[in-house]
């Protein structure tokens, strides 16, 4: 059985989607590829991670032992990096478990990842794969994202789709709508891998301090937004709408901008993706905007075209 799924860019509504802004995400041409196994011996999983080279990263066995998954130490000692993962991997198939036990009940699984993109990148390696697992085991995805990692679910809702798509939380599921965004100037639209990673929980945190009417207000005010770049048609008003959501965001979590912070002296609009400060920021212009980001040092630079769906 083969599974794949996308990666993803948020453009707008970062942190507000929390609280039910409506967020524009795009699904990128990078993703997830899952292959499973049948193996005869059941409640056993032999789990491998490739990257981008088909190189292996990371492995793993874990078995059902005393009704939960637990895993099989190796000899050599584990890296900090492969206990933390190896712990996480346990919490995702206990909690498959614990939805699907049936599955595991009469045959043990071999499965293997493959990632298309750089997995420091940030551009889905968690959803991606509890989107394929879902899959494969027909249950909520969005159920266990909540029970694992947590999050909106944008992520999710992003990997099953080959458009760029809305989505808000409601009372009841996610709304997810497939969004008529294909922006007439996505020429002078590119993004940068900024090589560094921000403590998404701070900022989070931060967001969390502001009263419930500012939370309110900034909800409207990013749905707006969002609809707004949505139908934009020109890049001089998607330049004026980016920094009006940078502005809101800014003040929210009590961040910089990132354009203040690192490129005061940039002539085109930057704008944050995600988590403030780290993986990729979006920007404006052509080829000397471009160089711009090389002379600094920042040589991991996607056209639109070549990253979004």
């Amino acid at each position: 059985m083969d599974f794949r799924s996308n990666g993803k860019i948020l453009l707008t509504g970062e942190y507000a989607v929390l609280d039910g802004a409506k967020a524009l995400a795009l699904p990128i041409r990078f993703g997830q590829s899952m292959k499973i196994t049948e193996l005869a011996d059941a409640g056993r999983i032999e789990w491998s991670s490739l990257d981008e080279n088909g190189q292996e990263w990371f492995s793993a066995e874990i078995r059902i032992q005393e009704n939960e998954f637990q895993a099989i130490e190796a000899n050599q000692k584990p890296t900090a990096e492969e206990k933390a993962i190896t712990t996480r991997l346990l919490q995702i198939f206990n909690k498959c478990f614990e939805l699907k036990p049936a599955k595991f009940s009469n045959a043990g699984f071999q499965i293997t990842t493959k990632l298309d993109f750089k997995r420091e990148w940030g551009l889905g390696t968690s959803s991606t794969l509890i989107y394929n697992l879902s899959q494969w085991l027909e249950i909520d995805p969005y159920l266990l994202l909540k029970e694992t990692f947590g999050g909106s679910g944008y992520d999710i809702a992003a990997a099953s789709h080959d458009l760029p798509i809305t989505f808000q939380l409601t009372d009841k599921d996610p709304a997810v709508f497939v969004a008529d965004f294909h922006p007439a100037f996505k020429n002078e639209i590119f993004f940068v891998y900024l090589n560094r990673k921000q403590n998404s929980r701070e900022a989070i945190a931060r967001y969390r301090n502001q009263d419930t009417l500012a939370t309110e207000e900034l909800t409207l005010k990013i749905s707006g937004l969002t609809e707004q770049i949505i139908q934009t048609t020109n890049i001089e008003e998607f330049k004026i709408l980016v920094q009006a959501h940078e502005t809101l965001i800014s003040k929210a979590i009590d961040l910089p901008k990132v354009k203040n912070e690192l490129f005061p002296d940039f002539n085109g609009c930057i704008k944050s993706l995600g988590g403030w400060g780290g993986d990729f920021i979006l920007a404006t212009g052509k080829q000397e905007e471009k160089d711009y980001f090389r002379s600094k040092g920042y040589h991991t630079i996607f056209d639109y075209s070549d990253l979004i769906l």
